[in-house]
């Protein structure tokens, strides 16, 4: 199949939005729309790395902004773009790694694309070639001379209304910008290039509320959307992790050190009860498990806060169109006395999340001495999350 590189044009102008700001760093539902753009290519295990394309003078904006507190580590590098978006994409591939064999082109000003779309649209790649999005047009079409006279009428069943993402190989991609480039030639979209090559260009369904931030109007229908989104379906997930204690060790809950002798053995920072969440969470978005996604066989996540790995996880089930709705997680300890922290614990996880703390609770029990918890030998932890599903 090969390395998947993803490209985004983010060099967005707020002509047409009446705006002085680049309509990417706008605000829809709190985040810049760039945000929810860059989330789904963030959390799609087929996307190996992004290159964002911005105008020079915004470059430090958005990697100040939006890469870092966002924790986009995809991000290979934010680099300059042109005058034109054909310009910036060609651009944008001098920026990708050698071994990228595919690249996904989807516009910075596209943040509704849903995970599955994205996934299924690279997979139709792999098997078909250069593959780009679309929907059926629902207007019939006509065709009008400078005298806004009608001079045909289009067949609308052979209508389609083109979106991104837009995925090719890349030698092809290249090959068809260094064409246009030398003959001058000025495309739509970057599929219309190597259609001037003569290449083949396949069509998968794209989504009618895959729509491209224009105007204000625009703005208006995606709110509406995420919030329908939101609204849809409930989604519930189960948690459960247990670790053994140990001497030499921090013991850390929730994200906050607890003063005991012991702590907690594993190959991160072990926080059983942050690992109980976190697998509620990915049980609850069908992302599978803590395992899957943070195996105890890669080094870098030796010694790994468990804070930060649960900020992946939230970049993950917001890529699926999910956001938080509450957590009940329970810790099992026999010792030591873990009241004093709860509130501390719940407010680190809230914190990550990015929801109200009143939507996580954090309760402790002991086994009245039974079970290795109650002998001292561990602690487990217990935790049930509900997300808020696109549907």
């Amino acid at each position: 199949m090969g390395k998947v590189a993803a490209l985004i044009p983010a060099a967005g102008h707020g002509k047409r939005m009446d705006s002085d700001v680049n309509k990417l760093l706008l605000p829809l539902e709190s985040k810049p729309v760039l945000v929810h753009t860059l989330s789904v290519f963030q959390a799609c295990s087929l996307i190996d790395e992004i290159v964002v394309v911005a105008a020079p003078e915004e470059i430090n904006i958005i990697e100040r902004e939006i890469v870092g507190p966002f924790g986009f580590s995809k991000v290979r590098r934010v680099a300059a773009g042109g005058r034109e978006r054909q310009d910036s994409v060609r651009l944008g591939l001098d920026s990708i790694s050698p071994d990228m064999e595919w690249v996904v082109v989807h516009d910075g000003a596209r943040p509704l694309l849903l995970l599955p779309q994205l996934e299924r649209i690279i997979r139709g790649a792999f098997g078909l070639g250069s593959v780009i999005t679309a929907v059926p047009v629902k207007d019939t079409i006509k065709r009008v001379d400078s005298q806004k006279r009608v001079t045909a009428t289009l067949p609308r069943h052979e209508l389609w209304a083109v979106q991104t993402p837009q995925v090719f190989p890349r030698r092809l991609l290249e090959k068809a910008h260094t064409a246009a480039q030398t003959a001058g030639w000025v495309g739509t979209d970057d599929a219309s290039l190597l259609e001037l090559l003569g290449e083949s260009v396949h069509v998968v369904m794209g989504s009618y509320e895959n729509l491209k931030i224009t105007t204000p109007e625009d703005m208006i229908m995606a709110q509406a959307i995420l919030s329908k989104r939101s609204k849809a379906e409930m989604k519930m997930g189960f948690g459960y992790d247990v670790h053994r204690l140990a001497a030499g060790r921090d013991l850390i809950l929730g994200g906050v050190k607890i003063h005991f002798m012991l702590g907690l053995e594993g190959h991160s920072d072990a926080d059983v009860l942050v690992h109980a969440v976190m697998d509620a969470l990915l049980g609850a978005a069908a992302l599978g498990d803590i395992g899957r996604h943070f195996p105890d066989s890669d080094e870098k996540y030796k010694g790994a806060s468990s804070l930060k790995l649960l900020a992946h996880v939230r970049t993950l089930i917001e890529g699926r169109g999910l956001k938080v709705g509450n957590i009940d997680a329970t810790i099992v300890a026999q010792r030591p006395k873990l009241a004093p922290y709860m509130d501390l614990m719940a407010g680190n996880m809230a914190g990550v999340l990015d929801v109200e703390i009143g939507r996580v609770n954090v309760k402790a029990t002991t086994t009245e001495g039974l079970g290795f918890t109650g002998s001292g030998e561990g602690i487990s932890a217990y935790a049930v999350a509900n997300l808020f599903s696109a549907g």
